[in-house]
């Protein structure tokens, strides 16, 4: 992305930022006020310190402790409302903030379950997670040290300038001359590290999916013996952030040492200056220690301002990220009024359905095809010949790019997503079961299933015994990764979810890969006892789990190239005997 487009698309992003926090205006505007009010009682402190200074230089060497002794009270009193209104906009602040991150954490959580799943088979897991956890962390912190450091060094600049003027015009010309100068160095010094801080971010991202599949595929790695290799990839991505990050806080804190340079260059012309003026009388001895505090005040919030740039570099490249995110295109709405179907029969047709992920690459041309209600429908074919690709268009994962699929009569284009996903259970050939229960996991599809539910299920789907021989039985507890159960078990655990959720019709895809030939005849002989009478679609890797399918839809380059049942397909002669023969089908 051109460099102009991309500093737009930053600032475009900060803009929405700043939209997003709307709902916390009342509490930044008191925290605001607060920071000035301390930043005011603090100004008065050093003027009060310089004239206790003139009082005993005046009264020495009869000091006036009463006239001291009122002025450090004073001074004691002002410290302390300043400190005090200090931490009160800090609490706030910190209230603001986490309840921002909580609200910008909801939202992107919310966004990952309305993104359609071509998002997801675009985009790394990690760099999703990284925006959720490092983006949002950086932004909310961001967010109030810069509230707090920007209102506090304004308002100390501003008046400081004016108790600097009210002291004496031609000092405070010294130092009003040496600003410009250094913001004008530092703003040409913050454009380099700019981009580095963008960088830095999607960097991140990268090394976060990278992380997040090395340690997913752990064992792979292993088997495989690719660990160097696994860590030459981990390294270079982890030195490309380490040389970004470099660069990035280099340059940022440039800004530092050459705000200081400018200032202490200020500072020592004003020392020579106030001194001779002291020495002719323009100027009270206690008046030029004031001012040269005042002059060390006056250069701290311009050293704090310009090493807040680098701050909000950091916030800007997070804050790009993650409206980025959460301003990625949605699924279509459903459509309203939405249709339903009373009582489900299990009539499934496709229209003309023609599908393709990426344009003028078509998967799925020109589809018809009509189930009748309980037909047990078996889909086979070579690897890229769209089996699963029809099982994510009946689910509206995805939506046709032409033709509809209709249940019943009623086009599922008509009806809600969720009332769609509702018809079917599905069984994945990728298992996947949440940290809790062995119950709790079963009653996934169905919360409102009582125990006795779940045994009859477990029970007719064969993984009745394999439960009850676990530690706890169905309380037995599974862990996050689920390796504290074989990769067979978990995929009868999961046939037995969707057994529980007891939806009319059923889908298994690739259900059987994963286990051995005896555990996939029990699942065979249960899935056909509780697929009696509804509508099933089977995607197949081994054909002989299909023979007593009512119909297979043999697939090829997207198209069905051959339909029938099981004998009537291998007298056929042709592509499904072909594999049925060779027993090679891939999914």
């Amino acid at each position: 992305m051109p460099k102009k487009t991309k500093d737009k698309s930053m600032w475009q992003s900060f803009k929405v930022f700043l939209k997003s926090i709307k709902g916390y205006r009342l509490p930044i505007i008191i925290a605001v006020v607060l920071t000035i009010g301390s930043a005011i009682f603090g100004l008065f402190i050093p003027k009060i310190l310089g004239d206790m200074t003139t009082v005993a230089v005046n009264s020495y060497p009869d000091l006036d402790w009463p006239a001291l002794g009122s002025k450090a009270l004073l001074v004691i009193v002002l410290f302390l409302i300043s400190a005090a209104l200090n931490y009160a906009q800090a609490y706030i602040l910190a209230v603001v903030s986490a309840k921002y991150t909580k609200e910008i954490r909801e939202k992107i959580l919310d966004k990952i379950f309305r993104l359609p799943i071509s998002y997801f088979d675009k985009h790394q897991y990690g760099d999703t997670l990284s925006r959720m956890s490092n983006d949002v962390d950086v932004l909310t912190t961001s967010m109030s040290q810069e509230i707090a450091d920007v209102s506090l060094s304004l308002t100390t600049l501003v008046g400081v300038m004016i108790i600097m003027l009210t002291i004496s015009v031609p000092l405070s010309l010294i130092s009003f001359i040496v600003v410009p100068a250094s913001v004008i160095v530092v703003a040409k010094i913050m454009k380099f590290a700019q981009k580095y801080f963008r960088e830095q971010q999607n960097t991140l991202g990268v090394l976060n999916s990278e992380i997040e599949e090395d340690y997913a595929g752990e064992i792979v790695i292993k088997s495989n013996s690719y660990e160097d290799l696994a860590l030459d990839e981990f390294d270079k991505i982890n030195e490309k952030l380490t040389t970004v990050s470099r660069r990035a806080q280099v340059y940022s804190s440039l800004s530092f040492p050459v705000t200081h340079i400018f200032t202490n260059l200020g500072y020592v012309a004003i020392c020579a200056l106030g001194g001779v003026f002291v020495v002719q009388g323009q100027i009270l001895i206690g008046d030029i220690q004031a001012f040269i505090q005042y002059v060390s005040r006056f250069n701290r919030p311009i050293t704090e301002i310009a090493s807040t740039t680098s701050t909000l570099q950091a916030l800007l490249a997070a804050s790009e990220r993650i409206f980025e995110f959460l301003n990625e295109p949605e699924e279509e709405p459903n459509a309203l009024p939405a249709k339903t179907i009373d009582k489900v029969k299990g009539e499934v047709e496709f229209h003309d359905v023609s599908f393709s992920y990426l344009p003028g690459r078509p998967v799925i041309r020109d589809f018809s095809i009509k189930i009748k209600p309980g037909m047990n429908v078996a889909i086979v074919g070579p690897t890229g010949a769209g089996k699963t690709t029809l099982i994510n268009l009946l689910m509206r994962f995805y939506e046709p790019s032409s033709g509809y699929i209709t249940v019943d009569g009623v086009p599922t284009r008509e009806m809600t997503r969720a009332d769609v996903r509702g018809l079917f259970g599905m069984v994945l050939q990728d298992t996947w079961l949440f940290s809790g229960t062995v119950e709790e996991n079963l009653r996934y599809g169905r919360l409102s299933a009582s125990l006795d539910d779940i045994k009859r299920a477990a029970k007719a789907s064969n993984v009745d015994h394999i439960i009850e021989a676990l530690p706890r039985g169905y309380h037995t507890m599974i862990s996050e990764d689920s390796d504290n159960i074989s990769a067979g078990e978990k995929q009868l655990i999961t046939i037995a979810r969707a057994m529980v959720a007891n939806p009319p019709m059923m889908i298994l895809d690739e259900a059987t890969s994963n286990v051995d030939t005896r555990t996939e005849q029990l699942i065979q002989d249960s899935f056909e006892k509780l697929t009696h009478g509804r509508t099933s679609f089977v995607i197949a890797h081994r054909l002989s789990t299909i023979r007593n399918s009512d119909l297979i839809l043999v697939m090829r380059d997207g198209a069905v190239v051959e339909q029938g049942t099981h004998d009537e397909l291998l007298k056929l002669n042709g592509f499904y005997a072909e594999l049925y023969n060779s027993q090679f089908a891939e999914g």
